[in-house]
């Protein structure tokens, strides 16, 4: 038995290892850390528990949350999950699967991320989809250095400053690191067309940050005479009823699963996607599992054009971001299989009657103006605060509510999706009214 209940390695062995390496003890390992950083008396631990009292224990804890109403999205929504999916995606099958190299034996693995894939090019009008992308603002990042992979000696890319702020954080810090010169603008036509620029790309979002659906209409044929590429970000939940990147003429399409049910979690786990052209398969990041035959000429799936982190040296590499999320790839594959067109349908339909009602009971309180007045939004949108924004969303948080989210330029933001009903609509107003008085 080792000197750790959970580690392989006995006293033996570990006496074996030191004498190959020419350390007397473990302790001489860590000889170069100063001695006033090395902790010397005991860890203050909790003593044992059974696993009743680890549970009770765990519980207590959870109590102590407050559990609120959300109306909040910026680029985070509280969309309902199924509850098939988590049954389904902990199934030891899938929970423990990692990388299908061996497509022999993980056709089942490969099979749902091929589902993923077809899925996503549904959504997006697109010929091929990655599986997958860490999320959204990473997957924007890969999508811009594709772009200038793509063009050639080109290397500005055009980024629309209506974009969530996190993925334009992550476009800034990927840009710096890979000598990309990158063009904030909120008119990115204007941008394009003055014809200054080595244009590789353009990054425009399909639902902006502040809700708006955004009109695309002539972009990319600028864009293309120019000599780029289009990137679309977007919502997929809202692909089902928006035009999609392939109406607007896109080149490649990004954005973040977690609308298609995955919970809201403190930041995570997410999951992006990617989906291009087919002229631009090659240069697309991440892996891709393709269909094939078997020696029996039944269905196989297999992955495909692999040469592109791992495999080879990593400044030769389309992108290094090695893994990817196929379990929350599964997640929404399940959330898009169990809701289907007609699903996704009703539930934007929900999010949009909803959304609006609570548009016109707020301004109604006479505490708003509206900063977008006549622009079409599908389940969020921001507001001008006539009000003192603090004391308004630490009363919506005493009643149970979180929204109201202060944005950069003064505005504060709502979202309501499927899940809120109007008694909850009504009661976050009559919260609102309060203040007014």
């Amino acid at each position: 038995m080792g000197t750790f209940a959970y580690f392989p390695h006995t006293e033996e062995d570990i006496r074996v290892m030191l004498e190959r390496i020419g350390v007397p003890n473990l302790d001489a390992l860590y000889s170069d850390v100063p001695d006033e950083f090395i902790r010397k008396e005991d860890y203050d631990l909790p003593s044992s528990m059974s696993e009743d009292q680890v549970r009770a224990w765990f519980e207590s804890m959870a109590a102590r949350n407050t559990r609120l109403k959300v109306f909040a999205g910026a680029g985070a929504y509280d969309h309902y999950t199924p509850s098939v999916i988590p049954y389904i995606t902990s199934r030891s099958e899938f929970l423990t699967a990692y990388t299908p190299y061996q497509c022999e034996i993980s056709q089942g693995t490969l099979r749902y991320i091929f589902e993923w894939q077809t899925m996503i090019c549904a959504l997006t009008g697109l010929d091929v989809s990655n599986a997958s992308m860490y999320d959204g603002p990473t997957a924007a990042a890969e999508a811009m250095r594709m772009c200038v992979a793509s063009t050639r000696k080109r290397n500005t890319v055009v980024a629309s400053s209506r974009l969530l702020p996190n993925v334009l954080e992550v476009l800034r810090t990927y840009s710096r690191y890979s000598g990309i010169n990158l063009v904030e603008t909120s008119d990115v036509a204007e941008a394009v067309a003055e014809g200054t620029l080595d244009l590789a790309g353009v990054i425009v979002p399909s639902i902006n940050r502040y809700g708006i659906i955004e009109s695309h209409l002539g972009l990319a044929q600028l864009v293309h005479e120019m000599g780029g590429l289009l990137v679309e970000y977007c919502d997929p939940s809202a692909l089902a009823v928006v035009k999609t990147p392939a109406e607007w003429g896109g080149d490649i399409a990004v954005g973040d699963g977690q609308s298609l049910g995955i919970p809201l979690c403190y930041g995570g786990p997410y999951v992006g996607f990617m989906a291009c052209r087919s002229e631009l398969m090659r240069k697309l990041p991440g892996r891709i599992v393709g269909q094939t035959q078997d020696a029996q000429g039944r269905r196989a799936f297999v992955l495909t054009l692999q040469a592109r982190e791992q495999h080879i040296r990593r400044e030769k590499a389309t992108s290094n971001i090695c893994s990817n999320e196929s379990l929350m790839a599964l997640w929404c594959t399940v959330y898009l299989s169990l809701m289907g067109p007609e699903g996704m349908r009703k539930l934007n339909s929900i999010c949009y009657e909803n959304s609006h009602y609570l548009k016109r009971e707020l301004l109604a309180t006479g505490l708003f103006s509206d900063p977008f007045e006549g622009r079409e939004f599908l389940k969020e949108f921001v507001l001008q605060p006539l009000c003192d924004v603090q004391k308004l969303q630490q009363a919506l948080l005493d009643a149970g509510f979180f929204g109201a989210l202060a944005t950069e330029e003064g505005y504060v933001s709502f979202c309501v999706t499927e899940r809120r009903t109007r008694e909850e609509i009504d009661a976050l107003v009559k919260v609102v009214k309060e203040l007014a008085l």
